[in-house]
């Protein structure tokens, strides 16, 4: 694929969550983004939304944030001097729904800046009732949620019941690249394998975390190897760009009804 892969799911701002630890990883992590033909980068480190609620707690680990952003600011500078051009990177960051109501007026807390808001749930499980309810409430005022790696959820049912509810409180959902190969366990994969099937990712992301290969491109050329190149560019490409731009994302096909060939789809990924 020619075209230019958006990431918006990252953890590339030095020393402030579990992501890079030092500038010369973020570097390191810039570099193998563009050996997969990513040049367009949100990095979103965690955060905890219940901050939001506690001015003085949020102030400062806001601050974290911008002190590790201007040092990625300056590796980002170096990357484009080096290679003769830089890349965009832009920051945002991975909200935790630990509590329903969190205030994401402050546009740190964006993706770019722009409406939406890279969320997920605490302990990779979804609250047991009315999950959609944060989701509403964000959408509400005037915020456009995207559910981060719905897959990965534990109680995720298999029927994926709870991913047209989300898709009705206003929500979008973005699957991490590796879990279509097992780097999150087999739960994980077959969830991944299920909603691709039913059209349910409107983006992929690497969820990078400055350690391996971001995997975007691994997963590009399985779904293009599969007949699939249209749903891979829609979300690895067109998708993320309009996030970035402030558009919502066009619905991806799903796929069960363009297998030619289950043996070749089983053989890719199981």
């Amino acid at each position: 694929m020619a075209s230019v892969i958006t990431d918006f799911h990252s953890h590339l701002v030095p020393g402030v969550d579990d992501g890079a630890q030092e500038p010369e990883d973020s570097a390191a992590a810039l570099a193998r983004f563009r050996a997969e033909g990513a040049s367009q980068i949100i990095t979103t480190p965690h955060f905890m939304g219940s901050l939001t609620l506690d001015p003085p707690k949020c102030a400062a680990r806001l601050a974290e944030f911008d002190a590790g952003w201007e040092t990625l600011r300056a590796v980002v500078a170096a990357d484009g001097e080096k290679m003769g051009g830089a890349m965009r990177v832009e920051r945002g960051a991975e909200v935790m729904l630990d509590v329903p109501n969190p205030d994401l007026s402050d546009e740190k807390l964006r993706l770019a800046g722009g409406p939406f808001v890279l969320v997920e749930y605490p302990m990779l499980r979804l609250p047991p009732v009315n999950a959609e309810f944060a989701l509403i409430a964000l959408r509400a005022r005037g915020w456009i949620p995207v559910v981060a790696h719905p897959e990965r959820y534990r109680n995720l049912d298999p029927t994926l019941v709870e991913l047209p509810r989300f898709r009705r409180a206003g929500a979008f959902l973005q699957m991490n690249a590796g879990s279509l190969f097992g780097d999150y366990g087999k739960t994980a994969a077959g969830h991944a394998r299920r909603i691709l099937m039913a059209g349910e990712a409107d983006f992929i992301g690497s969820d990078y975390h400055a350690r391996g290969e971001p995997g975007l491109q691994r997963f590009v050329r399985a779904m293009t190897d599969a007949g699939f190149s249209e749903q891979a560019e829609l979300m690895t490409v067109i998708n993320p760009a309009r996030l970035l731009a402030g558009d919502e994302p066009l619905r991806v096909p799903p796929i069960q009804t363009k297998i030619e060939s289950r043996s070749l789809w089983e053989r890719l990924f199981g």
